[in-house]
């Protein structure tokens, strides 16, 4: 029995914006390269993970701190435009955002999803907001 490959998010956003964003990430937050990464491969992971099940009514959300890395990727407009064309149809997927967060369990709950969508999931980041409901708004298929 052979074991299925593990997606790999700093190939599949490629390596000059992978690069890029760790810069961002840097430049803009208190965390050295190697958090950035892990945030990074952890915001890819997710987006794609919502772009696959876009329709399902998952209700997916990452907790705050992945959520830094998916901003810094949505903020750099043009590579999330890109990112969009290649793993959503070319339909760009929206952020909208909750006001309040709420404790329901969609932060794990999300974390189990990518997973399952063939991502390693860095376990420790997603529990540190266990607690904490995701940011985006039930109900609008956004990220």
């Amino acid at each position: 029995m052979g074991t299925a490959a593990v997606r790999d998010p700093r190939k599949l956003l490629g390596e000059e914006v992978w690069e890029r964003e760790i810069k961002l990430l840097t430049r803009d937050h208190l965390m050295d390269s190697v958090m950035a990464g892990r945030l990074l491969g952890q915001a890819v992971a997710y987006l794609i993970t919502a772009m696959e099940t876009l329709g399902e009514g998952l209700r997916l959300g990452c907790g705050e701190l992945v959520d830094v890395a998916v901003h810094a990727l949505i903020l750099d407009t043009a590579n999330y435009a890109a990112f969009c064309d290649t793993y959503n149809s070319g339909t760009f997927l929206h952020h909208i955002p909750e006001i309040d967060r709420k404790a329901d369990g969609t932060v794990m709950r999300t974390a189990e999803v990518v997973a399952q969508h063939g991502f390693e999931v860095d376990w420790p980041l997603w529990e540190r907001d266990s607690a904490k409901c995701s940011p985006c708004a039930q109900g609008t298929n956004c990220h």
